[in-house]
C-alpha cells in the first residue's frame, strides 16, 4: 500500500540534519504498519513539542498536534483519555522533554500511559541556536555555557524506567532502518513507550563522528526486570548501546480509568 505522507511545506532543517533521517524512518513506519493493517492512518494522530524536531509536524501528511514547550506528554494523555482508539505518539527533544517538560515525563511513565514518545537527543538547545540542556556533556561549551557547563547530563533510562516505562529503546538517526524497527516495536507496545534517538545537532555540537564510532547493537533480547534494563541501555566502556531494553506489559492508565 502506497502513502503520500509528503506535505507541501519546505523542509527548513539545516541542510543534512539528522531529523531528516528520522522523518524517512517514522514515515516508512507508519507506511509499514498501515500496509500489514495493524494500524488505521486515520487512528494515528501525531503530536510534537517545541524544539527543532517539533518541524516535523509540518512534514507528515497524518493528524497531528503541536504543544507548548515541555507540554506534549499533557495534550497526548488528554488525547488518550478522550478516545483510547487512538494511536498518540508524540516526537519531543532533550531540552524540550527533559528541561522543560520532564515532570510530565516521569508521571506518564509511572502511570503507565498508553502513548508513544521519541526523544530527539542532540544534546542541547537548537532551535534557539546552542544553549546546554539536561543531556549536555559535562564541558559543554555552548551560548548559556560560555566557560562550559559544571552540571553532569541527564540519564533518562535510569529514572523512566525506575518510575514504571514499560517499553524504553535507545536508537541512531543515522541508522534509517535501524530507527523504523524500533518505532514500529514502540508503536506495537501496549503501555508507555519511550525511545532515544541519538540526533546530532550539525550546526551547534556536530557529535556525528563522536557516535559513528561508539554505537552498536546489543545482542539480545530486553531485559526481563527494571534493575537489568537500567544495567543494559548504559554506555559499556565508551560503547553506547542501541536496542530495545525493556519490553514489558501490565494494566495502562487508560484501562484502569475507563474500568
Amino acid at each position: 500500500m502506497s502513502l503520500n505522507l509528503s506535505t507541501k511545506s519546505k523542509i527548513t532543517w539545516c541542510p543534512g540534519c539528522p531529523n531528516s533521517q528520522i522523518l524517512v524512518a517514522w514515515r516508512q513506519a507508519i507506511e509499514e504498519l498501515v500496509g500489514s493493517g495493524k494500524i488505521k492512518l486515520e487512528n494515528l494522530v501525531a503530536c510534537a513539542g517545541i524544539g527543532c524536531h517539533g518541524k516535523i509536524s509540518d512534514y507528515l501528511n497524518a493528524n497531528s498536534f503541536t504543544a507548548l514547550h515541555g507540554r506534549v506528554i499533557p495534550v497526548m494523555t488528554g488525547i488518550k483519555c478522550a478516545n483510547p482508539n487512538l494511536i498518540v505518539v508524540g516526537m519531543s527533544g532533550d531540552g524540550d522533554a527533559y528541561s522543560e517538560g520532564l515532570e510530565h515525563l516521569i508521571h506518564a511513565a509511572r502511570r503507565n500511559s498508553d502513548i508513544k514518545i521519541f526523544i530527539h537527543d542532540n544534546q542541547l538547545f537548537a532551535l534557539t541556536t546552542g544553549q546546554a540542556s539536561a543531556m549536555s556533556p559535562k564541558g559543554f561549551k555552548g551560548k548559556s555555557t560560555p566557560s562550559g557547563s559544571i552540571d553532569e547530563p541527564f540519564e533518562p533510562f535510569s529514572v523512566l524506567i525506575a518510575a514504571g516505562a514499560t517499553f524504553a529503546a535507545r536508537t541512531a538517526a543515522s541508522d534509517i532502518a535501524g530507527t523504523k524497527k524500533i518505532m514500529e516495536a514502540a508503536i506495537a507496545h501496549k503501555g508507555f513507550s519511550f525511545v532515544e534517538i541519538i540526533q546530532p545537532c550539525i550546526t551547534f555540537f556536530d557529535t556525528r563522528d563522536y557516535f559513528k564510532e561508539r554505537v552498536f547493537w546489543r545482542e539480545g533480547g530486553p531485559a526481563e526486570n527494571p534493575d537489568e534494563a537500567i544495567k543494559i541501555s548504559r554506555k559499556e566502556g565508551e560503547k553506547i548501546p542501541l536496542g530495545i531494553f525493556y519490553n514489558v506489559e501490565k494494566e495502562t492508565f487508560e484501562e484502569q480509568l475507563n474500568a
